[in-house]
């Protein structure tokens, strides 16, 4: 036996016990007569102690030369510790050691193996396997484990089952990009790997498996993005016999439980807004209402007063930002002005109005607007002394979507957000299209097997712009955790909806001919959604990056430095896989 206990578990009940750990070593403190060495595995840490005068000399001696990251094991006494540490769960004792055994050197490791490590992110993933040593990633770790148990523990009990689906599928034209796997048996053809398992799940419920959820991997070949991974894991559900209220309703009621389990937080019902009012109020369709900043329409009011910028926009909103007038210097608000207009915000320029204590007002654009129209415009808005206003202009869609990425810039800057709240929603409602002005075709703002609301059903086939999806997301302190929809279960509508994608007859059949065909026997109506397991697990580690809680990320270019993948191959594989590499110019 290599340990009868672990680094974690003894406490000052086990004093005078001849105990056996084993592990690796964070900390050396050699003092000369004394040796303090702190031992650790994935349950904590527990001190060691080899004394000149009473160690056994060879075990004296053999301590005398451990290094960081050494694996050892060692027997001894607990004792009561002389100067007791209240930040460790082991702090009121240590292990007099009798024995010693190294069961493996270290190298010096390249970064320190703590919570506050001196290696940066890219050394850090270059050694993956040392940075999962650190205790904050045990813990990140367990609380992946403990999630996913929670899931599973929840939905097993409303009868749910979990299938696997295929990862080497068919590939489809709609979505994002394909990973595609060529055939070595079926020389020219290719699978692709699932951006998420949507038809296999919809041919289960035609399959009569009722409910049905999977943790899988899903795929997709995206452009680098922050905190994106080509691969990531999804929490996969899917319904028969259902409406909408019968999905919000049981998932609302899995992620409360589930954040009860892993955070011990009590969450009430979760509040629910349509698209359009998501984006008219907070300029997002994944607001986060951690802090109360909608943006407030000012168009009426504050165009025809001879401000070009004002009479020429379409649509004139703003944030009223209570009581930091006066505390807002004018190089904080330059600050804004300049953030506005960055690439990421997408802004032309921002207008600021100070109502300050004395009942003056001061604003960028005073040679426009005279004390008594600020005054006027604050009882109409409910602007009071010390309130602060920041207006942007333009376009009516592009200035809400800046002025939503402003709202959480603000929210940062007065620090608004209390990291530890919670606050889920649903967002309902949303467009079944999108249009793509460059392609000049409709795509699906979800996916093509969402079904239209019932009564805009009809316009399918004439107007399918103004149509409304039967379909949903949730979102938690501003990620969209997970999103889903009635789906479509007829032949004739799946069709419809293929053809307003711009999809020929034949397009249909050769890419969906399988799920359109599988309609004609007697598909139930069904519904589901999928979770971002990994954004979930991040929100409730408190972190800001998947690449946290995922055991083997990709870095922000898609890459594993550690294994240094992707790779090129050998000449030999390519040609059983009747694949030739052409060289490019570039």
């Amino acid at each position: 036996m290599y340990r009868t206990h672990s680094c974690g578990e003894l406490r000052i009940e086990h004093s005078n016990q001849t105990v056996t750990l084993a592990g690796w070593i964070q900390r050396i403190r050699n003092k000369g007569k004394m040796i303090w060495i702190d031992l650790r595995d994935r349950y904590g840490i527990t001190q060691l102690v080899f004394e000149e005068d009473k160690t056994n000399a060879e075990v004296f001696e053999t301590a005398k030369h451990l290094g960081r990251e050494f694996v050892i094991q060692v027997s001894g006494t607990v004792i009561e510790r002389y100067a007791k540490n209240p930040e460790l769960p082991t702090g009121d004792i240590e292990l007099f050691c009798e024995k010693l055994l190294i069961l493996n050197k270290s190298e010096t490791p390249p970064f320190t193996i703590e919570n506050d490590s001196d290696g940066g992110d890219d050394l850090r993933a270059k050694y993956r396997y040392l940075d999962l040593r650190r205790p904050i990633m045990q813990e990140r770790m367990a609380l992946r484990y403990k999630t996913a148990k929670a899931i599973r523990t929840f939905l097993d009990k409303h009868d749910f089952f979990e299938i696997e689906t295929p990862y080497l599928i068919k590939s489809t034209p709609e979505g994002a990009r394909d990973f595609v796997v060529p055939s070595r048996l079926h020389a020219g053809e290719f699978y692709a790997l699932p951006q998420s398992p949507q038809t296999f799940k919809q041919l289960l419920m035609i399959g009569g498996y009722d409910r049905y959820f999977q943790l899988v991997k899903c795929f997709r070949d995206e452009d680098f993005r922050a905190d994106r991974q080509p691969e990531f894991t999804q929490i996969d559900c899917e319904m028969a016999f259902v409406e909408q209220e019968d999905i919000l309703s049981l998932f609302e009621d899995m992620m409360r439980y589930v954040i009860k389990e892993i955070k011990g937080i009590e969450l009430s019902d979760f509040p629910r807004i349509t698209y359009d009012e998501a984006i008219t109020k907070y300029g997002s369709d994944k607001p986060d209402l951690r802090f109360d900043l909608p943006i407030n329409e000012f168009t009426k009011d504050l165009k025809g007063h001879d401000f070009k910028v004002f009479d020429e926009a379409e649509y004139i909103g703003g944030f009223i930002v209570k009581g930091n007038a006066e505390t807002t210097s004018r190089k904080v608000l330059d600050s804004f002005t300049n953030y506005v207009k960055t690439p990421q915000v997408g802004g032309k320029g921002m207008v600021y109005i100070k109502y300050n204590t004395d009942h003056t007002v001061k604003s960028s654009i005073d040679k426009f607007y005279s004390q008594d129209f600020w005054h006027s415009f604050a009882q109409n808005h409910g602007i009071e002394d010390n309130d602060l206003v920041l207006i942007m202009s333009g376009n009516r869609q592009d200035t809400l979507t800046a002025l939503g990425r402003f709202r959480l810039h603000l929210a940062n800057h007065f620090e608004m957000i209390d990291a530890n709240a919670m606050a889920p929603l649903w967002v309902i409602d949303f467009p079944l299209l999108e249009w793509d002005e460059e392609a000049k075709r409709y795509n699906a703002m979800h996916h093509p097997f969402t079904a239209p609301k019932p009564e805009d059903l009809h316009k399918l086939d004439t107007n399918p712009g103004d149509i409304k999806a039967n379909a949903y997301d949730m979102v938690l302190n501003g990620n969209e955790i997970g999103g889903g929809s009635i789906r479509i279960h007829d032949a004739e509508t799946q069709r419809k909806m293929f053809r307003a994608l711009n999809l020929t007859d034949d397009e249909i059949d050769e890419k969906f001919g399988f799920i359109v065909n599988a309609f004609k026997y007697g598909a139930p109506p069904h519904g589901g959604i999928a979770f971002g397991f990994d954004r979930i697990v991040t929100i409730l580690a408190g972190s800001n990056s998947i690449r946290d809680v995922i055991a083997f990320p990709k870095n922000n270019a898609g890459r594993d430095v550690m294994l240094d993948s992707p790779s090129a191959v050998s000449k030999e594989q390519l040609e059983e896989l009747h694949i030739k590499i052409e060289e490019s110019d570039e």
